[in-house]
């Protein structure tokens, strides 16, 4: 099959963002929890100063960089909230192909039980936005707008959140194997159930470091794009099976070729 330079760009800065965002996030946790997983805690596995760094490859090629970061505390229209930041930025090489300088902002209350804003910046050649989905609780409505042009409201779940802050908010959940979680994930276009499947504990070895996780699965079939598009697309995250739930490498096989996360530095985490 062939496939086009431009192809390849557009679908390799779908993989960037997704891979850590909708990909991690929208199939951990679960909205409705079997009765054997524990309920989360304000004693959370991340504190503001965390930075989880990883390094981007696309068929063994280096293509960049993402991070993960919490930052201090803020007040967001009277409410205490968490802030946490993604950003992604392709390599010099990667740069002459389809430079990737994309920033997501998210935030939650302070007890984690839903987003209230979140904000997404891309300024690559082809695709420039400035998202901003603001959260009415009072209506149970997700108001997307680009460049200040607003969409439909969409309604949301209870207990809804955004791609990016549902990642921190299942780390505050105890994993077993074989079993199904889902959780209410919204981008402000859509609100759908995300879902995937715990598949096994296992042992990984990344360069010379050893990491104890649970390798989990996600249902793809509420995400779009590359892997809509693509016949048996696959995903794989590895996250530490201890407290923290650390992420330490992200697998995904699409129409374009296969793509890896794996985390190279981690700055202020729980011990």
């Amino acid at each position: 099959m062939k496939i086009k330079l431009s192809t390849i760009r557009l679908k390799l800065s779908s993989f960037l963002i997704s891979s850590l965002l909708f990909l991690i996030i929208s199939l951990i946790t679960g909205y409705l929890f079997p009765c054997n997983a524990k309920t989360h805690t304000t004693d959370f596995p991340f504190s503001p100063g965390e930075k989880l760094t990883f390094k981007l490859k696309w068929c063994l090629i280096p293509a960049g960089e993402a991070v993960l970061e919490v930052l201090p505390i803020e007040n967001i229209s009277g409410i205490k909230a968490y802030h946490f930041v993604l950003t992604v930025k392709t390599n010099q090489f990667f740069d002459t192909i389809y430079k990737v300088r994309d920033r997501i902002d998210s935030y939650t209350d302070i007890d984690m039980t839903r987003s209230i804003l979140y904000k997404k910046k891309q300024a690559s050649r082809e695709h420039k936005r400035d998202v901003v989905v603001s959260f009415n609780w009072e209506k149970n409505e997700a108001q997307y707008s680009n460049f200040s042009r607003k969409r439909k409201p969409v309604s949301l779940l209870p207990g809804s959140f955004d791609p990016l802050s549902i990642f921190y908010y299942s780390r505050t959940y105890d994993f077993k194997e074989k079993i199904i979680l889902q959780r209410p994930v919204t981008d402000g276009k859509k609100c759908v159930l995300g879902s995937g499947k715990i598949i096994k504990r296992e042992t990984i070895k990344l360069k010379s470091e050893k990491y104890d996780t649970y390798l989990l699965e996600p249902e793809l079939k509420d995400l779009s794009g590359v892997f809509r598009k693509s016949k048996n697309a696959t995903i794989k995250i590895w996250l530490t099976a201890d407290k923290r739930k650390i992420p330490v490498r992200i697998k995904s096989k699409v129409v374009v070729g296969s793509f890896v996360a794996e985390l190279v530095a981690a700055e202020g985490v729980a011990k």
